[in-house]
């Protein structure tokens, strides 16, 4: 599969930045309100590992969300998202230092990973919300998750994005795959590269009046995200 690897290189990355943070970079906030980076960290930590437990559960019958549905209105509901919220908080309260989360996150992506390559072709899990998908799929949303948080974490420590080639292709990918055709002609138009493409979509750049105006012509809705 293509996408395991995708994932593999964003997580590598994400790791190795945060291997070089100090304590006080982990304290400070970011606009994934109200989580601090190391809350946000333990976030795509926990993310970043699900696979290890849905590849030990016997596979559903049949798929029938894809990456896309995935990312429904329902999963931001506020019981929902408050459980998400709470759950990320207390993992971060409890995981040490902010080098032991760091490393905690190298050792989850790599179980995560080690899983899904071992994983027979077409294998199918069940989310943790009940949807059954493929896992190919599955590892779409957690390079989603990998490529936009990090874009929250970037704006975070002031730093550059540091969102790899292949992650920014994919989502991109799947941007314009659930926004339909009109999405990709907006972005042509535009002159949007796959960086802003991913940050403008998913509410991490502003979008001009401009943009806005030619997003409501087009009938262009993107996917949800928190």
């Amino acid at each position: 599969m293509r996408v395991v690897e995708v994932f593999r290189g964003e997580a590598a990355r994400l790791a190795g930045v945060l291997a070089g943070l100090t304590e006080s970079d982990f304290a400070r906030p970011t606009r994934c309100a109200p989580w601090n980076v190391r809350e946000l960290v333990a976030h795509v930590s926990i993310g970043a590992g699900r696979m290890v437990g849905m590849l030990a559960e016997p596979a559903p019958p049949r798929a029938e969300v894809d990456a896309a549905a995935y990312f429904g209105p329902a999963k931001f509901a506020p019981a929902t998202d408050a459980a998400r919220i709470d759950t990320a908080r207390q993992h971060g309260a409890g995981s040490g230092t902010g080098r032991d989360i760091a490393e905690e996150f190298a050792r989850t992506w790599r179980a995560g990973y080690a899983v899904s390559l071992a994983a027979p072709p077409g294998r199918l899990v069940r989310t943790r919300h009940g949807d059954p998908m493929t896992l190919e799929e599955f590892l779409v949303t957690r390079v989603v998750e990998l490529g936009v948080h990090g874009l929250d974490l970037a704006a975070a420590l002031d730093r550059e994005p540091w969102l790899t080639e292949p992650a920014g292709e994919l989502i991109a990918e799947l941007l314009v795959r659930a926004a339909g055709p009109a999405a990709a002609g907006l972005a042509e138009e535009h002159h949007w590269d796959r960086l802003t493409l991913v940050a403008k979509a998913t509410g991490r750049r502003p979008l001009t009046a401009a943009e806005r105006v030619e997003l409501d012509r087009r009938g262009v809705r993107w996917l949800s995200f928190g």
